[in-house]
């Protein structure tokens, strides 16, 4: 299994964190759209520069007023990126000069013993800054990068620079049988509790192994002749100061385990509901394209009638509609219910998200979609589908040449998927679909 390097940007408020963030989301530098319907705060984005695929985080956004509060937030977004990054940018301000919380943070970035790659940033120019920059070798985790978010520029060096630090064999796992699977949701939903149950339950636990995020451990289990590795994101065990970092490192943590997954599962709690939160969370794992099993925890403590499971499904269809394909499970970690079957959920999803399709059926499949739903078309001209071939899977991704992509809607698109759907199911994970433009042949 492949996945993404994970860059953290960490640094004191008002460095220029979000600058930094928004710059490597410009038009210079490809990402991945947003996805409409997904609700979440701009913490990540999944970027590509010079054919290096990375998930970029920020870990900014809290602005304490005390200056002993900015510290111990320094401090706890420095552990994030220690645990969750390959990489860490440590971002300083050339205007403000080398401070002592810089210095405190540098020591502890420089202890982790992972990359280190030091941005001073606001040097607008070099040439009369360039004696300033000089200040930061102080801090002793190597050369300074010069750069001005604001004005884009040095941005080039500094991911230069990034990038050399990406370690190619740690992303290219080696090829095994074991399917790996991220339990994520807010904290206290009962994460941990449906690991524990099915490991105390069935006794197959093969051994436990220290997972990339703080508080989390890799459970690797045996069940049925099948290996799996439960990532359990637990989140943070003791409280912030500042209210709004639960859910800031919330998100962060699981971007890092959702990246390292097969598939995720995420855990609602029952008797809250589906919130916003939740909402966050899923379209974490639906723009890192994901196999995704929604498992309902806390079933047990519901009042039901014999409308309960349609209704909850259909809440859930409305605060997560770019997620209708994922299944969903009703549980208890408590009582155990229905917890076996969530294996045979995993091999299910899992199983559709590495499904390839052979090219041949697949245009068999759009030619009799094109003849029951004609084409858009636009001033008199009419879209041509012409050939649709499988490029990749984790998660299925399908081409389509057409002669003009502007004629192919997203609403088309979505009746191509929900055609292939309707013949192969694929259950469970997500679709992506490529357009692509080929001149019609005379």
């Amino acid at each position: 299994m492949s996945r993404k390097n994970i860059v953290a940007v960490v640094g004191r408020p008002n460095v220029g964190k979000s600058t930094l963030f928004n710059a490597m989301a410009g038009s210079r530098i490809a990402i991945v759209q947003d996805t409409p319907g997904v609700t979440r705060d701009r913490l990540y984005q999944d970027v590509e520069w010079l054919n290096h695929s990375f998930t970029l985080i920020d870990t900014g956004g809290i602005e304490p007023e005390s200056k002993d509060i900015i510290l111990s937030q320094m401090r706890e977004q420095a552990q994030i990126a220690i645990d969750t990054a390959d990489v860490i940018i440590f971002m300083v301000d050339v205007k403000q000069g080398l401070t002592d919380s810089d210095s405190k943070v540098a020591d502890m970035l420089r202890r982790s013993g992972k990359p280190i790659v030091l941005c001073v940033n606001k040097v607008d120019n070099y040439t009369r800054d360039s004696l300033d920059v000089y200040e930061f070798y102080n801090l002793g985790i190597g050369e300074p990068f010069p750069i001005s978010a604001v004005n884009k520029q040095g941005i080039g060096d500094l991911l230069e620079e990034v990038v050399s630090h990406f370690n190619k064999d740690s992303i290219n796992d080696e090829e095994d049988d074991t399917t790996k699977i991220a339990i994520i949701g807010k904290p206290n939903v009962g994460k941990s509790s449906i690991i524990n149950k099915l490991i105390g339950e069935n006794r197959l636990i093969v051994s436990d192994i220290a997972g990339t995020t703080r508080d989390a451990i890799d459970t690797e289990v045996k069940y049925n002749g099948k290996k799996y590795t439960f990532i359990d994101t637990a989140g943070l065990r003791r409280k912030s100061k500042v209210k709004d970092a639960l859910e800031h490192y919330m998100i962060v943590r699981t971007v890092g385990a959702v990246e390292r997954a097969d598939v995720a599962i995420l855990v609602i709690n029952a008797e809250e509901g589906v919130t916003d939160q939740d909402a966050k969370i899923a379209g974490i794992a639906h723009e890192s394209g994901k196999a995704v099993i929604i498992a309902v925890n806390k079933w047990d403590l519901i009042e039901k009638d014999n409308h309960s499971v349609k209704e909850f499904t259909k809440n859930i269809r409305n605060m997560l509609p770019f997620m209708n394909y994922a299944e969903i499970i009703f549980i208890s970690a408590e009582t155990g219910q229905r917890l076996v079957k969530l294996y045979e959920l995993i091999d299910i999803v899992s199983e559709n998200h590495a499904m390839r399709v052979a090219t041949g059926v697949l245009n068999e499949i759009m030619t009799q979609a094109v003849v029951m739903q004609q084409p858009p078309s636009d001033k008199g001209k009419i879209l041509k589908l012409y050939y649709i071939t499988q490029a990749s899977v984790k998660p299925p991704t399908f081409v389509i040449f057409v002669n003009d992509k502007k004629l192919m809607h997203f609403s088309y698109t979505r009746y191509i998927e929900n055609q292939i759907r309707e013949a192969f199911g694929f259950k469970g994970t997500p679709l992506r679909f490529i357009i692509r433009e080929r001149k019609e042949d005379k």
